[in-house]
């Protein structure tokens, strides 16, 4: 006697089957329209990509939406919005641990830094509002930020370019550099106390509260973020061809040929543009391999749908068929999830792998059902007797890819639904790519599979599907079993049921199970950029050589105070938060005094000596290299 639960599933796959049975029945019956429908429809959804769109901002990728981070995040923008774009320079000695503070490689230094500044480099980008190419050429001042010497004289402001590092001792000035006999002497007369020291180089050996040696030191260029002056939607987008032209020809390929040009020096950098082309490297590097696993999936089934001699029962053309299949269902759901307004991500390059081996599954399920169905030599059937077998063969078929399109789409549709962008992006994108394989696998490759086996029955060429073979067709037998489904039935399933095999399966599934309990139980959880950047990276070895110099930097915490007035009144209480926070550095929480105290204190005790100085006029000089 049946169970309940038994009966509504078996009538659930007998409503499935008789669906899929009808549509099996009109496929076959009608290929030629039912490929041109397939099309039609791909061609209908790609529409959509009127308003494709891609995001590759990290702000806008990975930080979680409607959320209390994203919130205070935007807030901190609000007010103190950064549109500056980021290089560094890590210099070391060329031999290993040796010390950098030493004449010979300062010159070198500022000799690399003199390169960096004054290479002009050449920028093509579409201004906005044009539709024509611009072509210009840019060096570091015309780029670059305003240091902290900027004020404003008339209507003229006099600013400096933003350059930090110890070079500034010597007003990034090589002549200056070369006339200093002591260039240590320089350096402890400016950085008196440890802790400048210890942010100003990597490793430093201090004695007696001067500096003997250092490993390293830091040059940081700050530039402008250009992207305004391209149409793109935000400042701070990634799409700046002006100041990407500039990193990449003046600072990268400078720091680059360091090893043969300054060869006193080693270096570890990191631009503007880093995370975006060390991510879009390793995503072209990984869509490489997916050009390359659609050749070999080519290959695979070609080999095992049929013969691998391409002539009788060989199938390579059902092989592109399945192909097309993945490639019209990876084209439909990227037009019609862009015209749903879902953004396209660099992880979405690899989607087309993924849809890939769902819709070879697909694919070979139906085959699979093809062949189990043909109950009599190919030659004996007419199209009216193909048309039910692919009708049985899609009601049997139809069921397992059902199931397994559904549990895809789920998982997906679940996932879509992350407060995460790029991960509810990518999943949406998924989703709707497992729903059209689903369609287009009952459809279009059924579609095909009726004109191969046509082909077949006819003894008609594969590639030249119209030109009949001279030769007469060999003896066509009904379908045999291979020799993988034979073991499967003949040992595989009889053992696992019988009464040995039944505990032995349990007993090993179930050590699975507690293997899996306790590795999730263990699972930790990470959030760090390092884990997207390829280990052969030069952003790997800046990040790795930025925690071996400067292991004491931290991460950097903001205090946003809103509401003028409530300011106002606890103003006495924010002067004295550095007092509040003295001695947390080398004890829990590990929170350093805030830098911004000093610093407002150092402006407004150098404002009022300027306008007692000086008066209203700001009367302020740059030097000759605008610093």
């Amino acid at each position: 006697m049946t169970s309940s639960i038994e009966n509504f599933g078996n009538n659930v796959e007998g409503f499935i089957s008789n669906v899929f049975f009808k549509l099996g029945t009109f496929v076959a019956n009608k290929p030629k329209r039912t490929i041109a429908f397939t099309i039609i429809i791909t061609a209908i959804c790609g529409v959509g990509f009127m308003n494709f769109k891609t995001e590759n901002r990290s702000d806008k990728l990975w930080v979680p939406q409607n959320t209390r981070a994203e919130a205070e995040t935007n807030d901190y923008q609000k007010y103190f919005g950064s549109t500056i774009r980021f290089n560094s320079i890590i210099v070391q000695s060329a031999e290993t641990g040796g010390n950098i503070v030493t004449k010979e490689h300062l010159v070198d230094a500022m000799k690399m830094h003199e390169k960096i500044e004054t290479f002009v480099a050449k920028a093509e980008w579409t201004p906005t509002g044009s539709e024509e190419m611009a072509e210009t050429e840019h060096d570091y001042l015309d780029l670059c930020a305003a240091g902290a010497s900027c004020l404003t004289q008339s209507d003229e402001p006099i600013c400096g370019c933003a350059v930090l590092g110890i070079l500034k001792l010597w007003d990034y000035d090589l002549a200056k550099l070369q006339e200093d006999e002591d260039v240590m002497a320089t350096v402890n007369e400016n950085y008196p106390r440890k802790e400048d020291l210890e942010a100003a180089f990597g490793k430093p050996v201090i004695e007696g509260g001067s500096l003997v040696s250092a490993e390293a030191f830091r040059i940081s260029y700050l530039v402008k973020d250009q992207s305004d002056k391209v149409g793109s939607a935000e400042a701070g987008s990634m799409a700046d061809p002006i100041s990407e032209a500039w990193e990449k020809q003046a600072f990268i390929d400078t720091v680059t040929s360091v090893p043969e040009d300054f060869r006193t020096l080693s270096v570890d950098y990191l631009a503007g543009r880093s995370f975006g082309d060390e991510f879009g490297g390793a995503i072209s590097g990984d869509l490489l391999l997916v050009q390359i696993s659609y050749a070999v999936v080519f290959l695979f089934l070609g080999a095992n749908m049929g013969k691998f001699i391409p002539g009788p029962e060989s199938r390579w053309t059902m092989a592109l068929a399945a192909l097309v299949l993945v490639i019209l269902s990876t084209a439909a759901s990227f037009g019609l999830s862009a015209g749903m307004g879902l953004f396209f991500g660099p992880v979405h390059s690899l989607l087309p792998f993924i849809l890939l081996g769902i819709g070879v599954d697909d694919a070979f399920v139906i085959v699979n059902a093809f062949n189990r169905e043909r109950t009599v030599p190919r030659s004996q059937e007419s199209n009216k007797d193909l048309a039910k077998r692919s009708a049985n063969a899609l009601a049997r078929a139809g069921a397992s890819i059902t199931v397994t399109s559904l549990t895809d789409l789920v998982a997906f549709g679940i996932s879509a639904s992350s407060s995460l962008p790029a991960l509810a992006s990518f999943c949406g994108y998924a989703a709707v790519g497992i729903v059209f394989l689903w369609v287009f696998a009952s459809t279009f490759f059924t579609a095909c599979m009726v004109f191969d086996e046509r082909r077949q029955r006819d003894n008609r060429r594969e590639c030249l599907c119209c030109v009949t073979r001279k030769k007469e067709m060999e003896k066509d037998e009904v379908f045999e079993e291979g020799g993988i489904s034979r073991y499967f039935r003949n040992y595989h399933a009889p053992w696992i049921l019988s009464k040995v095999g039944k505990p032995v399966v349990l007993l090993v599934f179930s050590g699975l199970l507690a293997f899996g309990i306790w590795g999730t139980l263990n699972l930790s959880v990470e959030d760090t950029q390092r884990a997207f950047i390829p280990s052969d990276s030069y952003l790997t070895s800046f990040i790795n050589a930025n925690d071996a110099l400067y292991p004491s930097s931290g991460i950097d915490v903001f205090f946003v105070f809103e509401d003028s007035a409530e300011i106002y009144e606890k103003r006495e209480a924010l002067a004295n938060l550095d007092t509040r926070l003295k001695g947390k550095s080398t004890e829990a929480p590990f929170i350093a005094e805030p830098v911004s105290d000093d610093a407002y204190r150092n402006v407004m005790s150098g404002l009022k000596e300027e306008l007692e100085k000086n008066g209203n006029n700001y009367n302020v000089e740059k030097n000759g290299n605008n610093y």
